[in-house]
C-alpha cells in the first residue's frame, strides 16, 4: 500500500486505550449484546483457534520466508496527526486504515439515502471493557453492536501470520479492519438483527460474515478515493501484491482452514464464517464491483 505523506490524519475516530488497564475478563459476562466478528456463539470473527491453548503447532508464516511480524507498540496512535507521522511511529498505518475506510462509508451511505453513524475504532491491549461485556485479545477484533465501536488488539495481526499461515502485510491488516467495518454497516442497515442460526454452511452467521467480506471488498474497489479534509486520499495506490495478500488472509480464516489445522478434519455444520474459497470469492464480488447491491449473501442461494 502506498500511503499519502501529505494526508491529514483524524484521530478523533481512534482510540488507543492500550496501557490504560481497560479492565474485565472473560468475554460478555452480563454484557448487553453480541460481539459480532469476535468469540461467542460461532460468532468468532476470524480466530477460533485463539480460544485454543498454545495455538497451532507447525503452522508458519507462509512459504519459506519469515513471517513479517512488526512492532505493535511503537506509540500511542494519538500523536498520527500527518502522513509522515507514520515514519516515526509504524502504528500510524492504523489510522490511515480507519480514516479511509470510515471515510469512504461516511460519503457512500449518503449517497445511498442512508445516514452514517461514526463507529471508533478502540485499540486495545490484554483485554477491555465494552458495550458487550468485557473482553480479551483472544477474542480477536470484533465489532459490538450496542456501542457501535471496531476493537482491535494489533498483536492479533502476529497471530495471523504466525499461528494462522497468513502472509500478512499492510492490505492483510487493512483487510480486517475493513471486514469489522462491514459489520459496521450491516448494523446500520439492520442486517445483524437477522442474525439467528448460528452455525453450518448456510446458516445466518455464515451470510452475515461472507457480506462482511463482499462489502470490505467495496472498500477495497474505492480505498484511493477516499480524501482527508483538504482533498488528498489517504492512501495513493494498491498493488497486486497487496490484493493477493488481503486473499490470503481471507483464506486462512476460513472455517474449513482452520477446522483442518485445529481438529484433522472439516465439519461443515460447525461453521460460522465461511470457508476460504467463499471468504476469497466474496471479497473479490465486492472488490470488482464497488457496489453493495452486489453483497446480498442472504438473498444468495449458493454461497
Amino acid at each position: 500500500m502506498k500511503f499519502n505523506p501529505d494526508a491529514d490524519l483524524d484521530t478523533s475516530g481512534v482510540e488507543d486505550t492500550r496501557g490504560s488497564g481497560g479492565g474485565g475478563g472473560g468475554l460478555l459476562p452480563g454484557g448487553m449484546g453480541i460481539p459480532v466478528g469476535g468469540g461467542i456463539g460461532g460468532l468468532i470473527l476470524l480466530v477460533v483457534v485463539l480460544l485454543l491453548n498454545g495455538g497451532i503447532p507447525g503452522v508458519g508464516g507462509g512459504g519459506s520466508e519469515e513471517p513479517t511480524v512488526r512492532n505493535t507498540a511503537a506509540g500511542n496512535l494519538d500523536t498520527c496527526k500527518k502522513g509522515t507521522d507514520l515514519e516515526k511511529n509504524e502504528d500510524c498505518r492504523f489510522v490511515f486504515y480507519q480514516n479511509s475506510i470510515e471515510g469512504f462509508w461516511a460519503a457512500e451511505l449518503p449517497r445511498r439515502g442512508k445516514k452514517y453513524v461514526k463507529a471508533p475504532m478502540r485499540v486495545f491491549g490484554g483485554q477491555v471493557n465494552t458495550g458487550c461485556g468485557a473482553a480479551s485479545s483472544a477474542v480477536g477484533p470484533f465489532y459490538c453492536p450496542p456501542d457501535k465501536r471496531v476493537y482491535l488488539d494489533l498483536g492479533f495481526f502476529q497471530t495471523l501470520q504466525t499461528e494462522l499461515g497468513a502472509k500478512g502485510g499492510n492490505f492483510a491488516e487493512a483487510y480486517v479492519v475493513a471486514h469489522e467495518y462491514g459489520h459496521h454497516i450491516q448494523n446500520l442497515y439492520g442486517y445483524l438483527d437477522r442474525i439467528k442460526s448460528r452455525t453450518g454452511p448456510t446458516s445466518d452467521s455464515v451470510r452475515s460474515e461472507l457480506q462482511a467480506d463482499c462489502l470490505a471488498g467495496i472498500w477495497t474497489n474505492h480505498a484511493t478515493t477516499a480524501k482527508d479534509a483538504q482533498g488528498d486520499t489517504f492512501i495513493e495506490g494498491l498493488t497486486d501484491d497487496d490484493i493477493d495478500r488481503g486473499l490470503d488472509a481471507a483464506a486462512a480464516v476460513g472455517d474449513d482452514r482452520i477446522q483442518q489445522q485445529t481438529q484433522g478434519r472439516v465439519t461443515p455444520e460447525n461453521f460460522s464464517h465461511g470457508t476460504a474459497e467463499q471468504r476469497q470469492r466474496w471479497f473479490r464480488v465486492g472488490m470488482d464491483s464497488g457496489d453493495m447491491s452486489a453483497c446480498d449473501t442472504w438473498g444468495a442461494q449458493s454461497l
